[in-house]
């Protein structure tokens, strides 16, 4: 633990506000224990996270990479939100089971549904690495040479703490490469779906209501996680038994009051709270704009398709989902970040910098800093405008990337000696696997229009073949007709060894190498001033935090387990919402926006009736409505979607979901004012289990705190 106090002193500075940052669970007594307690949390720290006793950490997974979920039962029952959970319900989907829109509840762990790939992370322990992989770098060093340095002593560490593979190990940078930290994990890789609400619960509102509050939405499933008898980590099988966790949460439905103590835990993706000005100005006047465009046109391409055929929406709607929420979460940073002035506060804050960089001859070191990430700003404005148009179509098409996914799996079929029948066997089931969700019809479309809207709008150096814009939808539309990968019967020929196919030459495998390589493309010149400006960034973050001239006293959040704090927070009086208070909404409220038929607001009919009859069972709130959502002032970002939610005692309350549309700027700011935290209340979790669903088996896996 030496190291953690070393490193302790330089997240002690000016004091934030209670609501903001994201912080490293080991550092809780030290920074924030006395803050929490005055809030009202009754916890020690050692009880929310420890190395050598279970805490509440152990009751707090990443799902599937890319959200958190936790245990609430021991029986290895994990409750996330819809939306993450979403992949794997649409893959367990058909037009004759949807359970996508029916909704659907496993009656027996029997019945209980494995998607092919699915997976929790459970956080084991850090420490701090800073001094040992900073002592193998200095300032004479290119950027080159460092990072490689860096990268060499990474790999021992985490080879060093892996234990012979049983876990796996990251190092992490933090405060942009100042100092470092391992994080230890245990993944477990058989966990199946146990039920899920319809998605007009889970997904009520849609895009209209994203990022929007008062809010109605539903946004749960639940899973249950599986382990081999002795109850470690095993691929599946028929055999493998729920797994016991060291902990699993209580779940408290008493109800929240405004004011209630609130913590969250979970896995935030990014934020980028030191960014400089440069680079907010650049999002907002270059990079964002050509990524709405372009994540419009690929989500009209879809939902031209989506809309006619009920397979291709199942197929799709995921990837339709997850564009369209980056697709108004970057429009609302654009008006976010221009409403507040975030880049103009920036370089106030950046000029100050400099003054304080030439007030003593110590700190030439910072005296180039700001102008040189300016410099690197100007000089990449219309490249990152180019590249988001560039890099958004490539995101959204299949086709586009067909070189790095499909096309690349059969070179190396090409290139292998001896092409056994369990090798072939593979390259079919992997040739299957592509299609069975891809149409071809809808990835013409997202590529001959994303490649259109690309060409004519970027504004910056093309591809050598794209120089004649008037030409490209030929030769696009050439590409396509020609292809070998419109054809998977072809395909399964070519490795059954009934015909010959160069793959490398196919056209589309061509014109996707060529996309992807001109993404990637630099010049030495562009290389160095990439150099240049990631010394300065660095530098400019080591010096901020030494002078106290930032108020961001924790560094950015990188999908490592953090925590933040706060509590139950009412925005100011909003005639849209039913409530007596601005913190919570009800299912009364949720009925107020029903619109029959109607793709976003549609509603079951049994919601209705038990809203009707007031059947809401030990769920309703004191003062008798059936609440749904509140609010928090915790800070929270992309990754802690289906977080816990968690009172004075760490009982469950809660699953974080989303936030208001002032908190489309917190990637980069955090206003403790306007931005909030949207939360599924934990009583309407069990409600629709229970009541709506008829689950009640499900509930009693629980330890209720009624």
């Amino acid at each position: 633990m030496k190291n953690a106090f070393l490193a302790l002193s330089l997240f002690i500075g000016i004091f934030v506000r209670a609501d903001e940052g994201m912080w490293f669970l080991m550092f809780i007594e030290r920074l924030n224990q006395r803050d929490m307690e005055k809030l009202g949390l009754q916890l020690t720290a050692e009880e929310i996270y420890s190395i050598n006793h279970s805490s509440l950490k152990d009751a707090v997974v990443q799902f599937n990479g890319g959200c958190t979920a936790e245990l609430i039962s021991s029986q290895g029952l994990v409750l996330t939100n819809h939306h993450c959970g979403y992949d794997a319900i649409a893959e367990l989907s058909s037009p004759e089971s949807n359970h996508l829109q029916n909704g659907f509840w496993a009656a027996s762990k029997a019945e209980e549904l494995k998607p092919k790939s699915l997976f929790v992370r459970f956080f084991v322990r850090m420490d701090d690495v800073s001094k040992r992989i900073l002592g193998k770098v200095n300032d004479q060093m290119t950027e080159a040479e460092r990072e490689k340095a860096i990268k060499d002593e990474i790999a021992v560490i985490e080879k060093e703490q892996s234990e012979g593979g049983k876990y796996v190990v990251s190092v992490r940078s933090f405060f942009q490469g100042n100092e470092y930290y391992y994080f230890v994990f245990q993944d477990y890789k058989d966990v199946r779906l146990v039920g899920t609400p319809p998605s007009s619960i889970g997904k009520f509102g849609g895009d209209t209501d994203n990022w929007e509050w008062p809010r109605h939405t539903g946004d749960f499933s639940m899973f249950r996680i599986y382990a081999d008898a002795n109850g470690n980590p095993a691929d599946y099988s028929p055999n493998n038994v729920p797994l016991t966790p060291k902990v699993h949460l209580k779940v408290n439905i008493k109800g929240v009051n405004e004011g209630d103590f609130a913590m969250i835990l979970g896995f935030p993706g990014r934020t980028n709270r030191w960014l400089p000005a440069g680079g907010i100005d650049q999002n907002v006047k270059y990079a964002y704009p050509a990524w709405v465009e372009a994540s419009k046109t690929a989500m009209d391409a879809m939902k031209s398709y989506m809309d006619k055929d009920e397979k291709i929406n199942l197929d799709y709607a995921s990837k339709y989902a997850r564009i369209a929420n980056y697709w108004k979460n970057r429009q609302g940073m654009i008006d976010a970040l221009t409403k507040f002035e975030t880049a103009k506060a920036k370089a106030a804050n950046e000029a100050a910098f400099d003054q304080w960089a030439q007030k003593k001859k110590n700190r030439k070191e910072y005296g180039n800093v700001v102008s040189t990430i300016n410099t690197y700003y100007a000089a990449t404005n219309e490249k990152a405008r180019h590249d988001n148009y560039l890099s958004n179509l490539l995101r959204a098409s299949e086709l586009g990337v067909i070189s790095r996914t499909l096309g690349s799996k059969l070179l190396e079929f090409d290139k292998a000696s001896d092409k056994t029948d369990a090798l072939k066997q593979s390259m079919l089931q992997t040739i299957d696997e592509f299609y069975s969700t891809l149409s071809f019809p809808v990835e013409k479309d997202i590529l001959m229009n994303g490649i259109w809207l690309y060409v004519t709008k970027a504004g910056y150096k093309m591809p050598a073949s794209f120089d004649s814009p008037d030409a490209i939808s030929q030769r696009v539309a050439t590409v396509l007709a020609k292809t070998v990968f419109s054809d998977p019967e072809q395909l399964r020929a070519y490795v059954r060894g009934e015909v010959r196919i160069e793959i490398s030459k196919d056209p589309l495998f061509a014109l996707s190498q060529e996309l992807i390589a001109h993404l990637n493309a630099t010049t030495p010149e562009m290389a160095q001033m990439q150099a240049d400006y990631a010394r300065a960034y660095r530098k400019l973050v080591k010096g901020l935090r030494e002078s106290g001239l930032s108020e961001v006293q924790y560094p950015d959040a990188n999908s490592t387990m953090r925590l933040t704090y706060g509590t139950v927070s009412a925005l100011p009086y909003d005639k849209r919402n039913d409530a007596k208070v601005n913190f919570y909404t009800t299912l009364q409220g949720t009925i107020n926006k029903y619109k029959p038929n109607d793709e976003e607001f549609d509603l079951p009919q049994r919601l209705i009736e038990l809203n009707n009859t007031q059947d809401f069972g030990e769920y309703a709130d004191k003062n008798g409505y059936m609440p749904v959502n509140f609010l928090t002032n915790n800070d929270i970002t992309g990754g802690n979607s289906g977080s816990p939610v968690l009172n004075a005692k760490g009982e469950l309350i809660g699953l974080a979901f989303d936030g208001n549309i002032e908190a489309m700027a917190g990637d980069v700011i955090f206003d403790d004012k306007l931005q909030k935290t949207i939360n599924v209340d934990i009583r309407y979790v069990l409600f629709i289990i229970d009541k709506f669903s008829g689950a009640r088996h499900i509930v009693d896996e629980m330890t209720i705190i009624r």
